[in-house]
Order: structure tokens, then sequence, then C-alpha cells
């Protein structure tokens, strides 16, 4: 595999921006010439980081790289700060990172690289913040999206008639979209979009897996009934004796990988 740490400006971000890229290995059977005049475009899996993280996390601490030489894969990992991969106007100088990954992001990947734009060759994952963002692009964007993976993370109800029930971080959200009220009506809320979208044949196929002994498995466990009842269409895993943590993450993107149905052999070492 080949890795990149590349950096640029962004336009919608207003700083310089730092990514992540595994790009699969050439056959090695095949003339490089060859190979790179091929015109092969590869599927695409944009992998999210969670709280306090960046583009390095998953590089650093799960063996992605080994999965995606496997699967013969391109894995884009940008770094999302703690914005919720939501636009910031409020709090910051136009830190936009909803806008980022839609406009700037995903476009720069598919010109630059040999990745294929077909929604049946692209998916999208996460952990915790980057499940929300998962939930976020995939619900709003289903287009784009043939399946998604959201690991220790689930749409959360706001639906508070004021914000004195929600927590620091929640109430940022809040205000930054100009109130409950606008909250409840934007893209962020995923409770809601769920509540709209249920029973649409245009959503891409989700997948949820968390932790039993997770902080957030009740939550998880009130949306998983949640979905039951008003029709949504997911796959659920819970797994004993798991937290909030890395081992988790690492045996559950795999299973996402298997759940896309990314079977494809890599012609790469993965040693």
């Amino acid at each position: 595999m080949a890795l990149l740490t590349f950096n640029f400006e962004s336009q919608y971000l207003n700083n310089n921006h730092e990514i992540s890229v595994i790009l699969p290995d050439k056959p090695r059977e095949v003339e490089p010439a060859a190979f790179y005049g091929s015109g092969k475009k590869y599927k695409v899996l944009w992998l999210l980081h969670g709280t306090f993280g960046d583009h390095s996390d998953w590089i650093r601490k799960s063996n992605i790289e080994l999965y995606a030489c496997e699967k013969d894969l391109i894995v884009v990992m940008p770094s999302g700060l703690n914005a919720n991969y939501a636009n910031w106007e409020r709090f910051s100088i136009g830190y936009n990172m909803y806008d980022y990954f839609l406009k700037e992001l995903m476009p720069l990947i598919y010109g630059w690289f040999p990745a294929s734009d077909k929604r049946e060759d692209n998916f999208i994952a996460g952990l915790s913040m980057g499940g929300t963002g998962t939930l976020v692009y995939a619900l709003n964007h289903p287009e784009r999206f043939a399946a998604a993976a959201v690991l220790s993370c689930c749409p959360f109800q706001m639906g508070f008639t004021n914000d004195a029930n929600l927590d620091d971080r929640s109430r940022g959200m809040v205000e930054n979209r100009g109130g409950l009220a606008a909250f409840q009506a934007s893209y962020e809320n995923t409770w809601g979009l769920v509540d709209k979208l249920a029973g649409s044949k245009d959503l891409p196929r989700f997948y949820f897996a968390i932790g039993k002994d997770d902080f957030l498995y009740e939550s998880y466990k009130t949306f998983k009934a949640h979905a039951k009842e008003i029709g949504f269409d997911a796959t659920f895993e819970e797994f004993d004796g798991y937290k909030h943590e890395w081992r988790f993450w690492d045996l559950t993107i795999q299973r996402a990988l298997d759940f896309f149905g990314l079977d494809e052999k890599g012609a790469g070492n993965p040693f």
C-alpha cells in the first residue's frame, strides 16, 4: 500500500488542512506503464475519526491499512477537529466542515486520485463523533454512498422544549444552528432525518455496532427500538466486553467492510 499525508489550503475551512489517504498497490505481475495507463478506478472508504482525534487516528490505532490492502480499497481520512462534521458559522471564521467534505474533499479525491465516484463504489464509516458525521453525510446525501457504518454512536433525540437539559456540547451545537427549532430543522438532526426517511428505498444500507459496556449503549438501545418501530431498516450488532475503545473499533471496521460487500482481493503485499 501507499500511505499519503496530504496538506492543502481549504477554501471551506479557511486554513491548511491535513488528510491521510491509503492507496492500493499496483499488481506485481503488471508492468508499471500498463498499470498506470489502465484507467482503473478503485472503490473508496471515507473514514471519520472521533472527538479529540485527527486524520492519523485510524492509521495509528487500527489495522485499517492491512484491511484496505486486502480489499484493494482507497481509504480517505480527513481531520474534523471536534466540529461534529458540521459547519460552524457562528463560532468560527468560516470553519465549514460539512461543506468542505462534500464540495471540496470529495471532488479533490475523485479528481486527483484513481477513485471511483460511482455511488456503488463509495462507502462511509466513523467512530463516535465520526459516527455522527457518517449519519449526517449518509442521510443528507444518500445518492453518494452505497452503505454506511456507524460505530459506537447513533442518532440522538434533540426534542427538548428548551436547552436546560442539554450538555455543554449539545448546547453549543444548538446555538450554532440558531436555536433548538433551527437545529431540529437542520441537516444535523439525524434522529429527525431517520424519522423522515424511514422506509425510503434510496437510502444507503446502514450498519450499527456498539459494545455493551459503552457509555452510549442505553442511547443505542433506545434508537434501535425506535428504528424498529418506524421501519428504519438497518443491521445492528452489540458485543459483550467492549467499551468506547480502539480494540472494538478495529474489530468492527472489519465487520463493516464485510457488510459493505468488499470482497475484491488486493494485488499487493498485505504484510
